[in-house]
């Protein structure tokens, strides 16, 4: 029955929770300013129009290790919507090594976590996914080997 219980929460983790995208569930992504790494600053309003995601993640973060190359892949072939990695927490100096060990592009950085409040990101990776309006579609928590599918997904719904 446990076993039973395990593969169900998979599958559902996998294959269903990342396709609820319902518009009644939506709320408006808030107006947050975030340094990027590279310098400059971060809005999202800057990005109205586009499929926005949001992957927040820590270096210390084995999961996130292991999702990052598969998202970032994901962005590298999708260039219609926006990939935006945010390190959650950590010094510039950290993030910008972590950033330079997986090859993620266009960094940005929560050094105070104020995105844990902000965005709900109770544990990571966390992937947030914005509507062309600005709108909170979902919110995506822990490790997803399909996370390719699911952004694949989100991206057609939301691009219509």
């Amino acid at each position: 029955m446990l076993a039973l219980g395990v593969v169900a929460f998979v599958a559902w983790k996998i294959f269903f929770a990342p396709r609820a995208l319902d518009l009644g569930q939506a709320y408006p992504a808030p107006r947050i300013a975030y340094p990027k790494l590279d310098g400059g600053t971060f809005h999202i309003s800057d990005l109205r129009g586009h499929v926005i995601f949001l992957d927040f993640y820590a270096s210390w973060c084995e999961p996130c290790r292991l999702e990052a190359p598969l998202v970032s892949q994901y962005a590298k072939a999708h260039p219609n919507v926006v990939v935006v990695p945010i390190d959650v927490g950590e010094p510039a100096k950290v993030a910008a090594y972590y950033a330079r060990r997986l090859h993620l592009q266009d960094v940005v950085l929560d050094p105070t976590s104020s995105s844990q409040g902000f965005f709900q990101v109770e544990g990571f990776p966390t992937i947030v996914v914005i509507d062309p309006q600005g709108r909170i579609r979902a919110t995506w928590s822990g490790f997803n080997p399909a996370i390719e599918l699911a952004m694949a997904h989100a991206e057609k719904k939301l691009s219509n």
